[in-house]
């Protein structure tokens, strides 16, 4: 069973997703990349490591396709939009050159297809905001809709939060 989360900034869709999980076991893949100088930005994972239950174990791995193919049980991936902006920077994307990313994405899109973990995804929902003013900013908001339209084509069920409400999708 696969269920993508998909919602605006503070739309409720992290806490959302992890309440679709079992409290007593699980496993959360943190794929945010954590900076030092930003206490903004710990404060905000805090607060997500602190509403956990304490039954579920934290993992960030370094290949997230590959964690997903060999993962077994309930399995709380947030979030994707976390991971696009780490893929990107891994692969210097920023000003165009995007074939390294596409290739990223098509291992997990075919990595979510293929798991046998229950799994739950969460990612941002770019569609409905304003065209950002950056040539950055278009690039990741059309790689994050093309990444979250694959997704949502291999998960069973789709979700969107809209101001802490759930709307079923598929």
């Amino acid at each position: 069973m696969t269920t993508l989360v998909l919602g605006g900034a503070r739309s409720g869709k992290s806490a959302h997703a992890e309440g679709l999980l079992p409290a007593d076991e699980a496993t959360y893949v943190a794929t945010a990349r954590v900076d030092p100088t930003d206490a903004e930005w710990r404060a905000r994972i805090a607060a997500h490591v602190a509403r956990r239950p304490p039954g579920w174990r934290t993992v960030e791995p370094p290949d997230l396709p590959a964690f997903l193919t060999s993962a077994h049980g309930p399995v709380l991936v947030d979030d994707v939009a976390t991971w696009l902006t780490g893929v990107m920077d891994d692969h210097h994307a920023w000003d165009g050159d995007l074939d390294g990313v596409h290739r990223e994405c098509d291992r997990l899109v075919a990595a979510v297809a293929s798991s046998s973990a229950t799994l739950v995804l969460v990612s941002s929902e770019v569609g409905l905001g304003v065209v950002p003013s950056t040539r950055s900013g278009r690039l990741f908001r059309d790689q994050l809709g093309t990444l979250n339209a694959g997704l949502a084509e291999v998960c069973a069920e789709v979700l969107l939060l809209v101001a802490g409400l759930p709307l079923r999708l598929r």
